[in-house]
């Protein structure tokens, strides 16, 4: 046989492992070129390889569309024959796709109707013109190259709701202790006091259970609290959620507030994120088919193609505040059109046709528990006009004892900013103490107005100013609840806010960023609380500092007295990292640090310490700082380290003062119960990933920082972003010298919120064999598939194994063999062209790959 030729052949059929299906003639090999004397190999039959080098039978395999990702799943490949052929040479292996999958890949199904095939379940893929298959078999794809004009257009992130996956029935929880020890200079009396919180939740279908309790034990005190116990769930068709239970109440057009009952309420990550948060419709007339691309500061924010005609983009992403959008339409001869959309934003504002609401009804919920609860409703919601108006209202009612009323409209301006205006009025029935039936009834209004502006020529960014004054007997619902809990008594009525004042403020200046940050609140008691702060940041090269004014007047305590604090304190924090003198990777995580304020009325305090990281991947973290205070001349200290396991976060410090020695601790993770076991990982976020590949310990999984595989092969990812899709996958590099080997290494996931949902990799643990096949005195036909028997598979549930294909000479590199077991040889239907192998390593090494001869019979 010539050597030459067959490795031609080899890497044309095999060793490209793409392949493309469509509908033109198929090339045709001719097995005799690969037999050139009469003692070569039995003739194989190359009808699976004429046209492509994928048999019929089950691929999992990811599906991309256009170059975009889709799907990925099982992929079942069948012969399809040829309308009024029967002969195998004029038979293809194509993919078998359904109506449905087509329907939720964004394929027009409807606009051709010859794609249901006259029996079978498998569509009929060369209905639609020029689509084009791809199968990549070495990076297991299927694309498929459909024309724009068989494609929906969908938002940008658009994800079918039919693949949102409500996760597996699992348990939750997420704890937290935490404990000190104060040694006393004085007495030398130690005290000791531990805190712990648990997040109980459990997982059923589509419904959340959730729980927070939190237990608290010092020296005089031992107590148990439950702060709320809720269940939930989606409501799909309305893109909402709806509690049950303890919860606090959605803030928006109304403050939050605690309650126990029902909520029903818009959930925005429902939608892609082009879909998200506030932005104009751009419309423009193309008149040819056109390529529009839009600008905002400079940079280039959306790009896409439209045909002649009118257009409207509704998917632009939301890029903040403010910023004029800069349009350029342009056309197929090259000539351009331009214009600009005025964009301005605040929180309340919505896009145009869109709608979020909420509705609640239950009754107040005190932290105290010993104050009267009462039984109250709430509407609010906002609606998207054209223009970049949005209109918004909401209305509550408290037993019949209290009523508000609230309507206000917000605007985009386009260049002079954002703004919004609300008039609310209540309508209260006070009732006083000591005399039986004696109440009043209070009619008060409250205006707001809040106003967002960005100035990118002089780098200004007015993030958000706000004004509300309110009338004397104007009540929120939670000064009402609160003044008739007390029935009065040392309330304080006028202590009510009067006029509220607020402005954040960003500008970039050439010596650095400077911010400002002001809070002003008068009372009808005429008091007034002032909040101010002022920041200025810079750099450098590599060392960075922050100076900082804050100014406090009238602030009141945590308590209930009425003790209030004035305060001027300036400060300035150095930060130094050791890599800014020495060119040492040694010193790359290590940084110095000098601090020095000053109070109005107090001391002056420094503060020089250092902070680092080590061990792989920074999961050490640690920190030493020592304090002066000049009037005192007094020191203090603290010493701190903390460690990130893939199972939970440990820390402990040490700290000293004048008057006393302190040792901290503190334990946090979380664990995840399902049907394999119990998983432990660090803290919890709502929505998580379950990750589970057989046998393979200590993997890392991609895109986390240190989440390793426990000694089963499961891991949690703690976060995962509700309604999108995310990629999940393990690191094989640190297989390359394990016997085990992963069949794909990554999965799609798109969890409901509060998930549980299930990354599950097929795992193949074993040697690892270059084996080379011999079959009545010859080696195996070349392009022979080589599979596993049923009994090798480790996973009953796992698709079917995926076949080898021989090589030159019989070779073939099979994975996840067991020491001893059987192999199906296939290269031909015919009985004569099938065999089996039954294998034994006698005595094996761990070697990467094992040299193995065998017989097949």
């Amino acid at each position: 046989m010539n050597f030459n030729i067959k490795k031609m052949v080899w890497s044309a059929v095999v060793g490209t492992s793409c392949v493309t299906l469509n509908a033109v003639a198929k090339e045709y090999f001719n097995p005799q070129l690969l037999e050139t004397t009469e003692t070569s190999a039995p003739p194989i039959d190359l009808a699976l390889y004429a046209e492509q080098s994928i048999p019929p039978g089950d691929f999992n395999l990811d599906i991309y569309i256009n170059d975009a990702y889709v799907d990925s799943g099982t992929v079942t490949f069948k012969r399809v024959e040829e309308a009024g052929n029967t002969n195998a040479n004029t038979s293809e292996v194509r993919p078998c796709l359904s109506i449905q999958q087509l329907k939720s890949w964004n394929i027009r199904v409807e606009s051709y109707p010859e794609l249901v095939a006259d029996k079978g379940d498998c569509a009929k893929l060369t209905a639609i013109p020029e689509l084009n298959i791809t199968v990549k078999m070495s990076t297991q794809r299927l694309e498929l190259f459909v024309p724009q004009v068989a494609m929906l257009n969908p938002p940008r992130g658009f994800v079918p709701e039919d693949k949102w996956d409500d996760g597996i029935n699992a348990g939750l929880l997420n704890y937290s202790l935490s404990g000190q020890t104060t040694h006393s200079r004085d007495d030398g009396a130690t005290t000791n006091s531990q805190f712990a919180v648990l997040q109980p939740g459990l997982n059923l279908g589509a419904w959340r259970f959730r729980n927070y309790s939190t237990f608290n034990h010092d020296e005089n005190t031992r107590e148990w609290q439950s702060i709320y116990n809720y269940v939930e769930r989606d409501i799909r068709r309305l893109k909402s959620r709806l509690t049950l239970g303890e919860a606090n109440t959605a803030a928006g057009i109304f403050d939050s507030l605690q309650f126990t009952g029902l909520q029903l309420s818009s959930d925005s990550e429902m939608l892609p994120d082009s879909l998200q948060g506030f932005a104009p419709v751009v419309r423009g007339i193309a008149k040819s088919n056109a390529q529009v691309t839009i600008y905002q500061d400079g940079y280039s924010i959306y790009k896409t193609f439209v045909p002649a005609g009118a257009f409207e983009i509704r998917d632009l992403n939301p890029t903040g505040s403010s910023g004029d959008l800069h349009v350029v339409v342009k056309e197929a001869d090259g000539r351009e059109q331009r214009f600009i959309v005025p964009y301005a934003s605040l929180a309340i504002l919505q896009r145009e046709g869109q709608l979020k609401y909420s509705v609640v009804g239950g009754e107040t919920r005190s932290s105290d528990g010993r104050s009267q609860n009462m039984n109250f409703m709430q509407l609010s919601a906002a609606y998207g006009l054209p223009y970049g108006i949005t209109v918004y209202g909401g209305f509550q009612q408290a037993e019949n004892d209290y009523t508000q009323v609230l309507a206000g409209s917000g605007l985009n301006l386009g260049q002079m900013g954002a703004v919004s205006v609300d008039v609310a009025q209540s309508l209260s029935t006070l009732t006083w103490p000591g005399e039986k039936n004696t109440f009043s009834r209070r009619r008060g209004e409250s205006l707001q107005v809040r106003y967002s502006k960005a100035f990118p020529e002089t780098g200004t960014d007015l993030t958000l100013a706000g004004y509300r004054i309110s009338s004397r007997n104007y009540y929120s619902l939670a000064d009402f609840a609160e003044r008739q809990n007390r029935q009065g008594k040392d309330y304080g009525d006028d202590k009510r806010d009067r006029h509220r004042l607020e402005a954040t403020i960003s500008q970039n200046t050439e010596y650095g960023s400077v911010s400002l940050s002001w809070v002003r609140e008068s009372y009808w008691d005429c008091s007034r609380t002032d909040s101010l702060s002022v920041g200025l940041s810079s750099s450098w090269g590599k060392v960075s500092w922050f100076l900082s004014y804050a100014l406090n007047h009238n602030v009141p305590g945590t308590d209930d007295s009425s003790k209030t604090t004035n305060d001027n304190v300036l400060s300035l924090t150095i930060n130094i990292p050791f890599n800014a003198f020495w060119n040492n990777e040694r010193y790359d995580s290590v940084t110095a640090s000098y601090s020095v304020s000053q109070s109005k009325d107090g001391p002056t305090t420094h503060n020089v310490g250092l902070n680092g990281t080590a061990l792989a991947n920074n999961a050490l973290s640690w920190q030493a700082q020592e304090g002066y205070t000049s009037d005192t001349r007094s020191t203090s200290g603290n010493l701190s380290v903390a460690y990130q396991h893939s199972r939970a976060d440990l820390s402990a410090s040490y700290g000293y003062d004048d008057y006393s020695q302190h040792y901290n601790y503190a334990l946090r993770g979380g664990a995840l119960v399902h049907a394999q076991g119990i998983t432990l990982s660090r803290s919890l976020n709502e929505t998580v990933a379950l990750v589970q590949a057989p046998g393979v310990k200590n993997a890392p999984v991609n895109g986390q920082v240190n989440i390793l595989t426990d000694s089963s092969g499961n891991a949690v990812v703690p976060y995962i972003r509700p309604y999108h899709e995310t990629s999940v996958g393990i690191d094989t590099r640190s297989l390359a010298d394990t016997d085990m080997e992963i069949d794909n290494v990554s999965r799609m996931l798109v969890p409901t919120r509060g998930s549980v949902v299930k990354a599950r990799f097929h795992t193949a643990i074993g040697f690892r064999a270059m084996m080379s096949l011999w079959h009545q005195q010859r080696p195996v036909p070349f392009g022979a598939m080589v599979t596993r028997s049923d009994e090798e598979k480790d996973d009953k549930n796992a698709p079917e194994q995926h076949s080898n294909i021989v090589g030159d000479e019989g070779q073939v590199y099979i994975a996840g063999l067991k020491e001893k077991g059987t192999l199906r040889v296939k290269w031909g239907q015919a009985t004569d062209q099938q065999c089996r192998v039954n294998y034994s390593f006698v005595h094996p090494q761990r070697e990467k790959i094992m040299l193995y001869h065998a017989e097949c019979l």
